[in-house]
């Protein structure tokens, strides 16, 4: 029996005594790392929130298998943001559609969550009506046209069923009961709401696809209200990709159960407190950037210098080589190589460990 086939269900319950201790934790950590970001001043906290949601998009994405270009990711949200950071590249339309999604669930923390809000995340994340090749419904709810909502995994002819739906006519009465709770005056935690939000959420399943996104999206504006703060210094997402594994399993298990989900809160508290922790790496990455780019403020730099330094300075995967160099800029490896020549000069970068064909260089930090 799934926990929405309980008599008891959506009636959620958790033991009190079992999570008051780690959500006393994990508030504790959110006000600390609130009050750390907020003593960098504007400029890094500016780039600490660009480097949070770059991560949280990615990653929610990633979790469902889509690969997302992060340079695209980035890109969209400075210019949504009104954030400097450069020349732009173009985006595509599946970035473009979840970081709106993304942005509205933290910057309009505080609005109502409706269907028709609903909607509108899920259009954005499907703009061409299909998932993949397959097309879907968009912007409503799903009509198991196809067949009942399953989660399954396995090779064809040989799939395990992890989990089962609610039938789709039972789907708008449980995604009004759902938003009726979710807009209702705040009667547990605040951390606590987010963590029910997002299983009550992902277990009625109530779209062809995308659930899981919407899911993270509606725990993401649930934290935000739990912080009053649109400004995101953490992803949750990101940690939950580390752990997804186990975020799938605590899942299965809570939703093959009773309708008592101290288990699940228990797990999302963790899950959250490490995301919080995690922060603590771009909190370090940010102060950096600010502390080279101040190194390098008096210096003459290119258009081309300054680029790439950013690229490298943001995370870039791999090693920078010239070649790299020449194709990032924009330019002939001849001009590449000069660029590069300056910078040792001016002890901005050095060379890696290695030499001929593995010549590559790394920032000075």
């Amino acid at each position: 029996m799934y926990i929405w086939e309980q008599p008891d269900w959506p009636r959620l319950t958790w033991q009190d005594g079992s999570i008051a201790a780690p959500l006393a934790a994990v508030r504790h950590d959110q006000g600390r790392l609130i009050g750390r970001m907020e003593a960098l001043g504007f400029k890094l906290r500016e780039e600490a929130v660009l480097q949070t949601l770059t991560q949280d998009v990615v990653k929610t994405s990633e979790i469902e298998g889509e690969q997302l270009d992060a340079t695209q990711v980035r890109s969209s949200l400075a210019r949504r943001l009104g954030i400097d950071i450069g020349a732009l590249p173009p985006t595509d339309r599946n970035v473009e559609g979840i970081v709106e999604v993304m942005l509205d669930a933290t910057r309009n923390y505080q609005a109502a969550l409706t269907a028709e809000r609903l909607f509108g995340w899920h259009a954005a994340l499907f703009p061409t009506g299909r998932s993949g090749m397959t097309k879907i419904i968009v912007g409503d709810w799903r009509d198991d046209s196809t067949g009942p909502m399953q989660v399954v995994s396995g090779p064809y002819g040989r799939e395990k069923v992890h989990y089962s739906a609610p039938p789709a006519p039972r789907v708008a009465a449980e995604m009004e009961a759902f938003l009726a709770w979710f807009n209702a005056p705040l009667t547990t935690d605040p951390v606590v709401k987010a963590a029910l939000a997002h299983f009550w959420f992902v277990t009625i399943h109530p779209f062809e696809d995308g659930n899981g996104r919407i899911a993270r999206a509606i725990a993401d504006l649930a934290l935000a209200r739990s912080e009053g703060s649109s400004q995101r210094f953490y992803s949750m997402s990101a940690q939950i990709r580390t752990e997804r594994n186990a975020y799938y399993d605590q899942l299965e298990r809570t939703q093959k159960g009773a309708t008592d989900v101290t288990s699940w809160i228990l797990w999302f508290l963790d899950c959250l407190g490490r995301a919080i922790h995690g922060a603590d790496g771009v909190l370090a990455a940010v102060v950096a950037k600010g502390q080279f780019w101040e190194r390098a403020a008096a210096l003459a730099l290119n258009e081309r210098q300054i680029k790439v330094l950013n690229r490298l300075l943001d995370g870039f995967e791999g090693k920078m080589t010239s070649s790299k160099w020449a194709v990032i800029a924009k330019c002939s490896q001849d001009t590449a190589n000069r660029d590069i020549a300056a910078l040792l000069d001016l002890g901005l970068l050095r060379k890696g460990d290695g030499g001929g064909r593995s010549t590559h260089y790394e920032l000075v930090l």
